[in-house]
């Protein structure tokens, strides 16, 4: 399940390293009496779409769209109630409107761009955390034990775990990305991804996304087929 907020223009500048408002405004509109604080995310938080640089912030004259997307679909009625009751999300920006969509009709092969990059990370022998790029074979394997992962804590049907996530290393637009959130630097990838496997499969790394930290605003996933899902 996803939803497409249609966020207004911005009041306000919006600084580059904008994601913790999306995570708090997110957080806000689930409540803080939500099993989801404290678990796996099961959901992704793109980036605003639709900005343009201009004196050291971003600006979004146009609004701006916002998507959300969650396995349970449960959590539809308790979001969009949120951010009906309380819509600002910063710098000025109020959600307009929110669709609702459910998940494409995949085949058991896709391409998707990503409205966020995607964080793939690893742990090596003596505790230190190493952030995999794109261009690091090894990345493909992390991407897919991390869905299946994520999958178990769903209880899907475990023949779904057959669907593999991997980087697409033909893109020549893909590049990395160093985010910083609340003080703490990730070395992301802006590079789409392969979705290989079943078609339930797939449709769940949609709504999950791929990829580590995907509640915090990476790893949400843009199916190249939807003309509607834009660059930002």
């Amino acid at each position: 399940m996803r939803l497409r907020l249609e966020l207004t223009a911005n009041r306000e500048p919006v600084p580059f390293d904008y994601q913790h408002y999306l995570i708090g405004a997110f957080h806000k509109w689930i409540g803080a009496e939500n099993a989801v604080h404290d678990s796996i995310s099961l959901y992704s938080l793109s980036w605003l779409q639709g900005g343009q640089a201009a004196k050291g912030a971003l600006q979004f004259p146009r609004g701006a769209e916002w998507l959300i997307s969650f396995h349970d679909e449960g959590l539809a009625e308790t979001i969009a109630n949120g951010a009906l009751r309380d819509g600002e999300v910063c710098c000025g920006m109020h959600v307009g409107r929110i669709e609702q969509e459910a998940a494409p009709r995949f085949g058991s092969r896709c391409h998707f761009r990503v409205g966020s990059p995607v964080l793939a990370r690893q742990q090596t022998a003596d505790g230190k955390i190493n952030h995999l790029l794109y261009t690091d074979p090894e990345s493909d394997d992390v991407l897919t034990q991390t869905l299946h992962h994520k999958m178990d804590a769903a209880r899907l049907d475990p023949a779904h775990k057959r669907t593999r996530v991997r980087f697409d290393r033909t893109y020549r637009g893909a590049k990395t990305r160093l985010v910083t959130i609340k003080n703490i630097q990730s070395r992301a990838s802006s590079c789409p991804v392969y979705l290989e496997g079943t078609p339930e499969g797939i449709a769940f790394a949609w709504n999950v996304g791929v990829g580590h930290s995907t509640g915090s605003g990476f790893g949400c996933l843009l199916h190249t087929g939807d003309e509607r899902e834009r660059r930002g």
